[in-house]
């Protein structure tokens, strides 16, 4: 059987006899994978001109129903997955991360979407006034790059590695083309597969090169970005390439590290933070085998605990059944194939050069249900390394599998300095109760990590663990990590759109962004905003209120209602040494007079007040002072109907703007609300 490639909306087998790959467990031949006969230009130009046209057209909210879309689909067919995902040597466990997993970042993923604007571009951050009379101001927006994400992933996670990347370029409006790793990546056609049978994304989207894609870098331009997850040798031969460097291509590299576990001084033998340690890195030795480029390679322990965590964890290492994961006695598979145990294998025995091996053996250990010979695996190994300041081939090499050192630390300052001689991880995690202990050491070791983990009781049954990257968090890190960032939420996202500072009035700035610019044209009609549906509301349109002059006992009626008798309001006596004149109207009273002022009572549309999105008081209001509102539609967001019985219904920013009577504003305010469409079809 052919591994196929997904090119220019096709699916295609390429030409030759192609590199066969092989069962972890069985050594049978799965398939065979070749890439030969692609044109890897033309699938780029495809993507360009197919995939990222339509997905540009898209407004963040239909690219985020698109992924979630996709993410039920997938979950409902999700058993296929485990089968395949079986041949790469991954127990059950193993295959829910990557595959539950997987799918969780798009479902993660769709969810930002309520971060985004409903258009196809987005809006970043602030305006910025640019001039005195405020005729002139900036302001950043950020729209999806006219080219193609190239994710060049590792074998280790066939699916989570592709769902991952694509999740975030298809929410930023680029399309992709995925190169897994050949070992593992007919798991990732099995799952692409169902993806474009699905019809969910838009054609040119999505496309896949099972084989080899070198050369493909040739082709890439300024508006392409890459990325890569591997070795960091690989890694860096990839970002040296110098069409990268001529065409200024963002590449973005998550590298295989030497991450640590660090065992903090309070958490001694007999302590729940002492077992958590142990749970917790002998599960990261054994799960995917130790093939997780966040696996913890080091162990770093007081060193008056070396010998109780040399106990504790070779007791539990002892107890976990190597073979094949369809028996229910086994709790850690094979490696991916008999390569990544030969090269294993030999970081094992560069590591035993500068180190004792305290627990397993590279040839004699027992499988369960599978032959050894034939399946790819191994023990899990477990060294110990009692100068770590002088034999650094911990720090250096990194063997990708169950392969871990323990190493003593004297002092806190000696555990921060051997976890940054890893020269950059992905993650670290300190295992304690003592939030000294823990701020001192994420203070020191942070500029070296990308993650810090810090675990005890509190956090222990619901955290996600040492390992395991979320999505709406950075995953990556400096130096040997590679130095990039992958997903992170919305950075995720803002990575694959350029950023461009757009500059003019704020009328203008308000058409081009549709959304409305304060100090921009105002709108106004005799029917209340109110009054109108979803679609009729115009960005811009206003609402001047009536107004009202404010009395004393306005302050001390709303201080006695809330409760809030703070001193500025209530005791003109106090006001000495303070900005406050008199006593002065309440923030939270000037917001709710303000929306007296510019709600309009009947019935109508608006179904609800959402919430608040940002509120400022700019200056002190005083009795004898008249306030009025300027209620402006700001900016329009349609949602989704969660069901056949929900109304239809989007969410209308309103800007509350609150002046005086010289036209000063005295207050600023986003609120929400929730407005019927007129067309509910």
């Amino acid at each position: 059987m052919k591994i196929k490639n997904y090119a220019q909306g096709k699916w295609v087998d390429g030409d030759g006899e192609g590199k066969p790959l092989f069962n972890a467990i069985t050594g049978e031949t799965v398939g065979t994978v070749s890439s030969e006969g692609l044109d890897f230009a033309a699938m780029m130009d495809y993507a360009r001109k197919t995939g990222g046209p339509a997905l540009r057209k898209m407004t963040f909210q239909e690219r985020g129903l698109m992924l979630k879309s996709l993410a039920m689909h997938l979950i409902g067919i999700k058993k296929k997955f485990y089968a395949v995902s079986a041949y790469t040597g991954a127990t059950k466990v193993d295959s829910w991360i990557d595959i539950e997993g997987g799918i969780g970042n798009l479902f993660a993923n769709a969810s930002l979407r309520r971060q985004f604007g409903d258009q196809p571009f987005y809006v970043e951050g602030e305006m910025a006034p640019l001039s005195k009379e405020g005729t002139f101001i900036g302001h950043h927006i950020m729209f999806p790059k006219q080219g193609v994400a190239i994710h060049i992933n590792a074998f280790n996670f066939p699916i989570w590695g592709m769902l991952e990347k694509i999740a975030v370029n298809f929410m930023a409006g680029v399309p992709a083309i995925v190169k897994p790793a050949a070992l593992t990546s007919y798991l990732t056609e099995a799952m692409v597969q169902e993806i474009i049978d699905s019809k969910i994304l838009p054609e040119g989207a999505l496309q896949l090169i099972c084989g080899s894609a070198n050369g493909i870098l040739d082709h890439v331009t300024n508006q392409d970005v890459v990325t890569f997850t591997g070795s960091a040798s690989t890694g860096k031969m990839l970002k040296a390439h110098p069409q990268l460097t001529e065409e200024a291509v963002p590449f973005n590299m998550e590298a295989d590290s030497l991450n640590a576990s660090v065992l903090g001084e309070d958490a001694v033998p007999g302590t729940e933070e002492f077992d958590l340690f142990i749970k917790e890195v002998q599960r990261e030795m054994t799960v995917k085998a130790g093939q997780k480029c966040t696996a913890v390679r080091r162990i770093i322990v007081p060193e008056k605990l070396v010998e109780d965590v040399q106990i504790a964890l070779g007791q539990r290492l002892s107890k976990t059944v190597v073979g094949d994961p369809a028996n229910e006695e086994v709790r850690m598979g094979a490696l991916a194939g008999k390569s990544q145990v030969e090269e294993v294998k030999e970081k094992v025995q560069k590591l035993s050069k500068s180190q004792e091996m305290v627990f397993g053996d590279l040839e004699n250990f027992e499988v369960t249900g599978a032959d050894k010979n034939k399946g790819a695996f191994l023990s899990p190994i477990l060294f110990l390394n009692n100068d770590p300041f002088k034999n650094t081939d911990c720090h250096n090499i990194e063997a990708f599998g169950p392969v871990s050192t323990i190493i003593p630390y004297k002092d806190l300052n000696e555990a921060i300095e051997l976890a940054k001689m890893g020269k950059g991880s992905l993650v670290c995690s300190i295992v304690t109760n003592d939030d000294k202990i823990a701020q001192e050491f994420v203070l020191g070791a942070a500029c070296m990590h990308g993650r810090i983990l810090v675990l005890n009781a509190a956090c222990a049954k619901e955290s996600t663990g040492h390992g395991s990257p979320m999505p709406l968090l950075t995953h990556g890190g400096p130096g040997r990590a590679g130095g990039g960032e992958e997903m992170g939420g919305k950075r995720g996202i803002l990575h694959y759109m350029q950023r461009t500072a757009i500059q003019g009035s704020p009328t203008m700035l308000t058409k081009i962004t549709n959304q409305y610019q304060y100090g921009g044209e105002q709108i106004e009609y005799d029917k209340h905003v109110f009054q109108k549906y979803f679609e009729e509301i115009e960005i811009g349109e206003t609402v001047i209120t009536r107004k009202h002059t404010v009395l004393e006992a306005d302050i001390v009626n709303f201080a006695n209602v809330s409760g809030d008798n703070f001193y500025a309001h209530v005791d003109a006596t106090s006001l000495e040494g303070t900005i406050f004149e008199r006593n002065v109207a309440h923030g939270y009273w000037i917001l709710s007079k303000a929306a007296g002022l510019f709600v309009d009572g009947k019935k109508g549309p608006v179904l609800l007040n959402y919430g608040l999105d940002e509120c400022r008081f700019t200056k002190p209001v005083y009795p004898g002072m008249t306030i009025g509102v300027r209620f402006t539609a700001k900016e329009k967001i349609s949602q989704e109907k969660k069901d056949e019985n929900d109304i239809k219904k989007g969410i209308v920013k309103f800007l509350v703007d609150v002046y005086d009577e010289t036209g000063e504003t005295v207050a600023l305010a986003t609120i929400l609300t929730m407005v019927k469409f007129k067309n509910q079809d």
